[in-house]
């Protein structure tokens, strides 16, 4: 069986730290992998926020998630940080993607835990129907 593998870019929009909780845990000890599309998810939330947008108002319509892609390289335990970057690229007339690094911070050194990539696509949830990438996102990065 091929493995995922996500090419991570070499430069980011955004950085956040993210503390470990005990509810991000599973029987293993560990982050479950279900909590990583959460960690994702407020990485997202954050990012959005720092440039006057949201997942249901994003300028002038909604996103939803279309796909994802998770690359585990190591374990997050309770009461670890984590160093979280996120970029925006690969625009399409109804999306993007977002690339994610998800870094343990320790002894003063950054470790890749967590490679991802979402794709979102622009979504009108009145009408259930995907729409156009607004012009003005786009803007942002040219």
């Amino acid at each position: 069986m091929a493995r995922i593998k996500i090419d991570l870019p070499d430069n980011y929009h955004f950085s956040t730290e993210l503390p470990i909780r005990i509810t991000d845990l599973n029987y293993g000890g560990h982050v479950g992998n279900d909590r990583i599309l959460g960690l994702l998810h407020e990485v997202r939330v954050q990012y959005l926020q720092s440039i006057g947008l949201s997942e249901l108002n994003f300028a002038g319509t909604s996103l939803i998630m279309g796909d994802v892609a998770i690359e585990f390289k190591r374990e997050i335990h309770y009461g670890d940080q984590l160093l979280a970057s996120i970029k925006v690229t690969g625009f399409t007339r109804a999306g993007f993607e977002l690339y994610y690094k998800l870094e343990l911070i320790k002894g003063g050194k950054h470790l890749l835990a967590v490679a991802a990539k979402t794709g979102m696509v622009c979504f009108d949830y009145s009408t259930s129907k995907i729409t156009s990438l607004p012009v003005s996102f786009r803007n942002l990065f040219e």
